[in-house]
């Protein structure tokens, strides 16, 4: 009979192996860097087990990974932050654009099928289009809002010798209503189709479900006392005096169901 004591040196590497290496991550072998942290952090997963019931134990629960970059530059966010914070400005009824997220739900919608006009009959020949007929340019969505921020910016650094998100909140006022009354031009199209379009984001991304980037906090729909996405309103529907909900999100469903 084989003696299997040899093979405990063996045995008891491979297991080594397992732990360290990541092997047992799914079943997929994590080598490099990453390969390198699961064994350095081993001793530290440990006391992450130990958390306060309901807890993860680390820092990031409280991140909220929704107000996260998947199209613009940093520059291009941080002028289209000031241009929508000029037109949904924070006052005493409450918070404004900045605030709100809502240039965090433009950068998403940006990456979407509506940004990317995957929708909509892109292709040649092209005649004129009547203004009833809505969107008719050949542009993408997020092409012409990439054009129209640069042209903001180029506009801005011509005529206040900065760009738009460093001038002062009058100056900008007078920079976005040059592109709203179509004063200047923006490259192959008209500067108004990028401010209507750029208005219309702003409003949406102000009352849009949170789920999709803005509306941080459903604080738009706090300010209109509006209830959001509730399942029914069987128990309100037949009351005469008006019931004040508070607002849920797309989100809270899932943590209900």
């Amino acid at each position: 009979m084989a003696n299997d004591k040899p093979n405990q040196p063996q045995d008891e590497s491979r297991r080594r192996f397992l732990k360290y290496s990541g092997t047992a991550l799914g079943g997929v072998v994590l080598g490099g860097v990453i390969g390198g942290l699961v064994g350095a952090n081993v001793k530290q997963t440990d006391k992450d087990e130990t958390a306060e019931p309901g807890k993860s134990g680390t820092a990031a629960e409280n991140k909220d990974y929704n107000q996260a970059l998947m199209f613009f530059s940093q520059d291009q966010f941080t002028t289209a932050e000031a241009a929508a914070e000029r037109i949904f400005p924070a006052d005493d009824s409450g918070p404004g654009a900045k605030e709100l997220g809502v240039a965090f739900f433009m950068d998403h919608q940006m990456v979407s099928q509506y940004g990317y006009n995957a929708r909509d009959y892109m292709l040649p020949p092209y005649y004129k289009a009547e203004e009833t007929q809505g969107y008719q340019l050949i542009f993408k969505r997020n092409e012409l809002i990439l054009l129209g921020l640069e042209a903001m910016n180029q506009y801005s650094n011509t005529k206040y010798q900065k760009p738009f998100a460093e001038i002062a909140p009058e100056e900008q006022d007078a920079v976005l209503t040059a592109f709203e009354k179509n004063e200047t031009g923006i490259k192959d199209f008209p500067a108004t189709n990028f401010f209507a379009m750029f208005l219309n984001l702003t409003m949406e991304g102000a009352y849009a479900d949170p789920l999709y980037g803005g509306n941080r906090n459903m604080a738009g729909w706090k300010m209109r006392n509006f209830p959001g996405n509730q399942m029914s309103y069987t128990d309100y529907i037949e009351k005469e005096e008006f019931v004040k909900l508070e607002p849920l999100s797309l989100h809270d469903h899932l943590e209900l169901g």
